[in-house]
């Protein structure tokens, strides 16, 4: 909001000739409620295994996800024959084999997602020069600068979130008008809520209806942007539930042996005379 309010007054002041933006994003993301916030938030497996769909169906055309094992989606809620299956329709390279050759095999547990292009350079030579970042911790690495004084109450609401709200803003940002007279290079696509940028190479990547959902869920983009946000999320950071249980128990021992040093101080200093 306070990004648009800028460029408005910049069209007031120069007689409504659009200033180009000096900061990125133009809008900052819009802040989410998401199951895993907070100190004792938790991944909802449905959710995970919904946002599995949005990024196998869609995402992955373009995007690979190379540090994620298919062995790690039984944390999902699947079974091993589960695993077995979808890993099995995913072709991997190996080799060499007693010819020295490489060869393509189905996949296994032990695989990693394979990525849709051989190396980079066809990457970005298949995506306007532009290749697609890999989405193994793309939502921990992505995330916009929250200033003062909200990086304080940060610290005690434990925000992480920073990385999902980005990706559901961006994926849901792409109806959004450029401003009159905002210069967009061809070929690229405006999105206020891009960070690196005002417009950015990929296209529009979701539409209603696009993936069809077995639970009964809303097949919006809004809620393919939350699903695939969260399982990125997942992705990123699959021990957060142990991690934060962790936490909590050293917390709650912390507290407790400062009582006991301080019962063992009284009884100690008891006799001593003051």
């Amino acid at each position: 909001m306070a990004g648009a309010m800028g460029i408005a007054a910049a069209q007031e002041a120069g007689g409504h000739a659009e200033a180009e933006p000096t900061h990125f994003p133009i809008l900052k993301p819009v802040e989410e409620d998401w199951t895993f916030a907070g100190p004792f938030g938790t991944y909802d497996r449905a959710q995970l295994q919904r946002g599995l769909k949005v990024y196998k169906e869609v995402c992955s055309a373009c995007h690979s996800m190379k540090l994620v094992a298919f062995r790690t989606l039984e944390e999902l809620g699947y079974s091993e024959a589960q695993v077995k299956a979808f890993a099995a329709e995913y072709t991997v390279q190996d080799g060499p084999n007693a010819d020295g050759e490489m060869f393509e095999r189905p996949a296994v547990p032990s695989d990693y997602f394979p990525s849709p292009f051989p190396n980079v350079e066809a990457a970005a030579a298949a995506n306007n020069g532009a290749a697609p970042p890999d989405f193994s911790l793309i939502a921990k690495a992505r995330g916009v600068e929250r200033g003062f004084p909200t990086f304080v109450f940060d610290i005690f609401t434990q925000y992480a979130q920073g990385g999902p709200d980005y990706i559901h803003s961006l994926l849901t940002g792409y109806d959004h008008e450029p401003p009159a007279g905002m210069t967009i290079a061809e070929g690229t696509y405006y999105n206020p809520y891009f960070i690196g940028g005002k417009s950015l190479a990929m296209a529009k990547p979701l539409s209603d209806g696009q993936v069809t959902y077995d639970d009964g869920s809303p097949q919006t983009v809004d809620q393919y942007s939350r699903d695939v946000a969260a399982f990125l999320m997942w992705a990123a950071e699959p021990h957060l539930e142990d991690r934060k249980k962790t936490g909590f128990r050293v917390m709650v021992f912390l507290v407790l042996f400062a009582g006991l040093v301080y019962l063992t101080k009284r009884k100690v200093w008891s006799s001593v005379a003051h």
